[in-house]
């Protein structure tokens, strides 16, 4: 072989080799940067490592990092072992609050429910002798595939959860969750705190029910209710709500102390109004916005007759009135239709202003009907018995009519001035006499004026009125027919004055002034008043 042919031939192997090891070190560097691109992308591993925890008499001794991570993320328990146990307690209702009596056999496997988002999940706990205790949680959905997690997304859902993590640790309301049997596997800050106080800081699972909540109706939430909470020798109250989630049933109760306080103020103080009305002699009852009777006292069963089952039945306005009606504690009416167009418009008038009316009843009776409003659309109605007052001013009326008749039968004129110079009363003979003047003393001064003759007797007779001191208590005047009067005052109680004008010719020989008065003087005769007129 030449020498030619031995370099073409050692050249051909060379280049070949170097192309052979150019492309395998190309495909090996396709493949190496492929990893590591995916890996850039986010994938996991293909097998997912499971979270493994490690007990020593109840003493976490070691932990892959995602348990670790666990445990740092599960709030509320004091120690590892409680925070572990109250995590599986939320997932798996088979072990709540029972690591203690996994711990106790060799080896015991459990599985997430349906209905809580961890039907994949498995939980195996393994005795390992000499007081250790390995638990392992896994998904095994996962553990042959990796998981694409976009990192912008994966912060987006970290920041949510903390921020509603975070909200639900500060909130003052107590928010936990129910299983089917009515066992708790999650619970807020607020509900722990609780159960640390009652608990003396320690808490264990499955936690207490601090409060009786009843359970809602499938597909639906329970209405509100009430609910009372004992802490530490007081009282707590809290209005409580819950919502059905697939099995499990999530309950909140909110702080109601202070309306609780306010609804026993509002109760005090109407008992203590129903106390004050119940003694007063009027009926009072009151009405809603919906016209239905919301408080009344005993004087309105006295006075209305009606039955106290009927009243404290709540009944309407109208109902009420109805069995007034039967009961003929109203006025007669004409017909139904009138009586009910008059009721119509007693509620009307009550609801936009104060009303008064007087009702006559059949039985002789005769009650005052108020009506106020109120606030809020409600009114309120007062029934007061005035029949005594009625008969009362009746008979002070008749006695005032019998007095103006006797002072009318009198023949001479008499007129009454009060301390203050009003004119209280004349009577017929009088206003025959003079006329009807005012109704003050300067008027009736400025009518024997103008009617009468000057002289001394008038001038006396209006210093007597007026209350000049020394002046005289009789006289004699010209009325305005041109005739002689005899004129005497008599004082009477409270400051008043009466004048008594008299026809000399009307004068008995034993008629005198102090008939009408002590204080008076006797009249003067005939011809002491003509020269005193004179």
């Amino acid at each position: 072989m030449s020498v030619l042919q031995t370099f073409l031939i050692a050249l051909g192997a060379g280049t070949l080799s170097v192309i052979l090891a150019v492309a395998t070190i190309r495909l090996w560097d396709r493949r190496k940067g492929g990893r590591a691109g995916i890996r850039g992308l986010g994938l996991l591993e293909p097998a997912v490592q499971p979270m493994v925890f490690l007990f020593r008499d109840r003493m976490l001794i070691d932990a892959t990092p995602s348990a670790r991570a666990l445990l740092d993320n599960v709030a509320g328990a004091t120690g590892d072992w409680a925070r572990l146990d109250g995590w599986i307690s939320g997932r798996f209702p088979d072990a709540v609050g029972a690591l203690d009596r996994l711990a106790a056999q060799p080896q015991q496997e459990l599985r997430g429910p349906d209905g809580l988002g961890t039907a994949t999940l498995r939980l195996l706990a393994e005795d390992l002798g000499s007081g250790l205790m390995r638990i392992t949680v896994a998904d095994p959905a996962a553990e042959h595939a990796g998981i694409i997690v976009d990192s912008l997304v994966l912060q987006a859902m970290e920041e949510e959860l903390d921020l509603l993590r975070l909200s639900m640790d500060q909130t003052p309301m107590l928010a936990w969750r129910q299983d089917v049997e009515d066992r708790i596997t999650w619970a807020n800050a607020a509900y722990l705190q609780r159960v640390e106080a009652r608990a003396d800081g320690q808490i264990a699972w499955p936690l207490p029910r601090l409060m009786d909540v009843p359970r809602p109706q499938a597909g639906g939430a329970a209405a509100p209710r009430r609910a009372r909470l004992d802490s530490g020798g007081s009282v707590l109250w809290y209005d409580c709500h819950s919502h059905r989630a697939g099995d499990q049933t999530m309950m909140f109760a909110l702080p109601a102390d202070a309306a609780v306080r306010a609804e026993r103020s509002l109760r005090e103080f109407v008992q203590t109004l129903t106390k004050t009305f119940a003694d007063l002699p009027a009926g009072l009852a009151i009405f809603d916005r919906d016209r239905k009777l919301q408080l009344f006292n005993p004087a309105l069963i006295d006075l209305t007759s009606l039955s106290a089952g009927f009243l404290t039945a709540r009944p309407t306005l109208f109902d009420f009135l109805d069995q007034l009606r039967e009961a003929r504690m109203v006025p007669e009416p004409k017909d139904y239709r009138s009586w009910r167009q008059q009721m119509n418009n007693l509620e009307h008038a009550a609801a936009t202003g104060r009303h008064v009316e007087t009702w006559s009843l059949p039985g002789g009776q005769t009650y005052r009907v108020t009506g106020r409003p109120h606030p809020d659309g409600a009114v309120a109605f007062l029934f007061e018995d005035i029949t005594s007052e009625i008969t009362l001013n009746r008979k002070f009326r008749a006695e005032l009519s019998l007095g103006a008749m006797v002072l009318d039968g009198i023949d001479d004129g008499l007129i009454v001035f009060g301390a203050n110079g009003i004119i209280k009363t004349r009577n017929k003979a009088y206003v025959d006499i003079w006329g009807k003047g005012g109704s003050r003393a300067d008027h009736e001064l400025a009518l024997w004026r103008d009617a009468g003759e000057a002289g001394p007797g008038l001038a006396a007779l209006c210093d007597r009125v007026l209350g000049v001191v020394g002046a005289r208590e009789s006289g004699a005047v010209v009325g305005p027919d041109g005739r002689l009067l005899s004129w005497a005052a008599a004082r009477l109680p409270g400051g008043r004055l009466m004048i008594r004008f008299r026809l000399p010719e009307a004068v008995a020989p034993a008629a005198r002034l102090s008939d009408l008065s002590q204080d008076t003087k006797p009249a003067p005769d005939q011809a002491q008043a003509k020269a005193a007129a004179g």
